[in-house]
């Protein structure tokens, strides 16, 4: 069964090592195969990944878009081992992408991730207030 991919006018993304852009009007492509595909809204540029789940994000991946674990395993495991240092609520979202990227299903450890830098900007949205404590709704069983 193909993949289908709707992209908007002048929208990119990335298909194995090519990255494609649409062209003026809106397109419907269906893909078979085994490559790696990341819409433009989910590619992260390393400008771009400026906080410690950005760049656990960027390194999962160039891991999926490689496919190919190893070359980042160790950027990895220091990246993870220090957000958990700085903020141990953070180890259950870094559990869920650990699982996922030792299954081999890379592309669900970047969805993942998506919801570890979505955490990490309540964090950062408590820490600007002053408020104390997790996010609501956040709390461990601890």
């Amino acid at each position: 069964m193909a993949l289908k991919v709707e992209l908007k006018p002048g929208e990119r993304v990335i298909i194995g090592d090519s990255l494609i852009t649409n062209a003026d009007q809106r397109t419907r492509l269906y893909i078979e195969g085994q490559a790696p595909i990341l819409r433009e809204k989910d590619i992260l540029t390393v400008e771009s990944a400026d906080t410690p789940a950005r760049q656990i994000y960027l390194a999962v991946q160039l891991m999926y878009l490689q496919g190919d674990i190893e070359v980042l395993r160790k950027d990895y495991a220091k990246l993870t081992d220090d957000i958990v240092g700085a903020a141990p609520s953070m180890a259950k979202y870094i559990d869920d992408i650990n699982n996922q990227i030792l299954t081999g299903s890379l592309y669900k450890a970047l969805k993942a991730t998506q919801k570890l830098i979505a955490y990490e900007e309540e964090l950062l949205a408590h820490a600007a207030t002053g408020s104390h404590g997790l996010p609501a709704g956040r709390q461990t069983d601890g």
